[in-house]
């Protein structure tokens, strides 16, 4: 289990420092990111220029008013060990590691050893695990750690431990109360009635309390990620729609080709079996709030946004076959119960011994269900060698040796990463801010612009009002403001 646990953990680190190495990372998030634990490693509040200048709302945004991730701050400490991005991309593989010893435990104390292994890797291996560690750095990282503490101490007895799980999970992000009102549907479900309302109460309670006021206190506009205007301008308005048409309402989630794919994408990797636990149902109000938006990226497997149910669709599975298997028993038992008791155990040992081969047979599956999908997502980039070359990389690192440190640049999406440890990015746009410096790329598209030529149109516009051209090659040009 621990040789899992560091093997994931080494490749999550090697694709994304590859990543960051051949200027693949973005500014969009990983600076936001960077700026926000570099800002808590210098005691400081979480500033993410970067993010307030784009937003027009200044440098001194905080990123509690952009997305109300606190838990970021235990990051810190390990800034003041390396300060740069790569701590970030290192930091993140090991917690979604982390996750591993947690899901070998739970599962196998409800499957045994054997099955326990497969699991395991069949996480390591997942595509949204791979999405999100091939996409910058977000706080996600968090999450699958956490809800596998959560479920495996529970499962276990241990309710303290689990609970406090559960509170960190609300540091994570201002949506995690949903979460944790998924967990208490769970828990009332199975029987732990009164713990499971408390959940449900907490839940809504952060949810109300994060959006409705301390993301505005801290600068923030709760409508910044209001997704939902096809359904109303506020949270009433779109609850009232949907009550009043409660089948368009039941069909809304399945309305794209996109949604459907990516709903049994994340389903698929645990042959459907999660649909049988309850445990799904700490699942159901994320992929809700992502599949009844109008936002299409939230829609797509692409991107970090389903690691945030990963690992609770693991145990769920888990979870699964194990009530699957039981329903079996329970059938088996009354079809036999009218056989001589030397019979009846005759029996029963056969059908232990096929449940066992059945658990082994489904943790085999499984474990093949990732590797079937390994080739479709981020983790197929690692056995290409292309994927370690950057035929532009010499041009774009002596493009940012061009910038001093200390300064404020305007970098490319593709190119701020880079920069970040030891200069104010802010993203390089269509609209300047009057930066002493800006690094730019006229010859492959970046976001946010709509092609190259928007580009290079934007880098004539600057040496218009005055910037002169440092370096320019490949592409890649370095301007001063004069």
């Amino acid at each position: 289990m621990g040789a899992i646990a560091l093997a994931a953990a080494a490749v999550y680190s090697l694709l994304g420092l590859v990543k960051l190495a051949t200027y693949r990372a973005t500014t969009f998030d990983l600076v936001i990111v960077d700026q926000a634990v570099r800002s808590y490693a210098n005691l400081r509040p979480p500033y993410i220029p970067v993010l307030g200048v784009f937003h027009g709302r200044g440098m001194d945004y905080l990123q509690l008013a952009d997305h109300f991730s606190p838990i970021y701050a235990l990051l810190a400490p390990f800034y003041w060990i390396h300060d740069g991005p790569e701590t970030l991309i290192v930091a993140q593989a090991v917690l979604f590691a982390a996750a591993v010893p947690f899901l070998w435990r739970y599962t196998r104390r409800v499957l045994g050893a054997g099955p326990a292994y497969l699991v395991s890797l069949a996480y390591a291996l997942s595509w949204p695990v791979a999405q999100a560690v091939a996409f910058d750095a977000h706080e996600v990282m968090f999450v699958p750690v956490l809800t596998a503490i959560m479920i495996e101490r529970y499962h276990a007895g241990r309710n303290l431990p689990a609970f406090l799980a559960m509170l960190a999970l609300l540091l994570v992000k201002e949506d995690m109360g949903l979460m944790v009102i998924g967990a208490g549907l769970c828990l009332v479900v199975i029987g732990d009635r009164w713990r499971g309302l408390l959940c449900v109460m907490l839940g809504l309670g952060a949810v109300l309390l994060v959006r409705g006021m301390l993301i505005t206190y801290a600068g923030g506009d709760a409508k910044d990620f209001w997704a939902y205007n096809h359904l109303g301008p506020d949270m009433t308005s779109a609850i009232l729609t949907l009550l009043r048409d409660p089948i368009a309402a039941v069909l809304l989630p399945f309305s794209e080709e996109a949604k459907v794919d990516t709903l049994f994408l994340m389903v698929w990797p645990t042959l459907l079996l999660c649909l049988l636990s309850p445990l799904s149902l700490a699942a159901l109000p994320h992929v809700l709030e992502r599949m009844l938006s109008d936002r299409g990226q939230w829609w797509q497997a692409d991107f970090q946004y389903s690691a945030f149910t990963v690992m609770i669709l693991f145990c769920a599975g888990v979870d699964g076959l194990a009530r699957l298997l039981r329903l079996i028993k329970r059938f088996d038992d009354k079809r036999r119960s009218s056989a001589g008791e030397s019979e009846a155990n005759e029996c029963r040992s056969g059908r232990d011994h096929k449940h066992a081969s059945l658990r082994l047979a489904w943790s085999a599956a499984v474990l093949a269900v990732a590797l079937t999908l390994v080739p479709k997502f981020a983790l197929d980039q690692l056995y290409h060698p292309a994927f370690y070359q950057d035929p532009k990389a010499a041009a774009a690192a002596e493009a940012l040796s061009r910038v001093p440190s200390g300064v404020t640049v305007e970098a490319v999406n593709s190119l701020g990463p880079a920069l970040s440890s030891r200069a104010t990015v802010l993203l390089w746009t269509g609209e300047s801010h009057g930066s002493p410096w800006v690094v730019a790329d006229t010859a492959r598209w970046e976001f946010p612009f709509g092609s190259p030529g928007q580009q290079l149109a934007e880098v004539e516009e600057l040496r218009a009002q005055g910037y002169v051209t440092v370096y320019e090659r490949d592409g890649y040009v370095v301007l001063r403001r004069s």
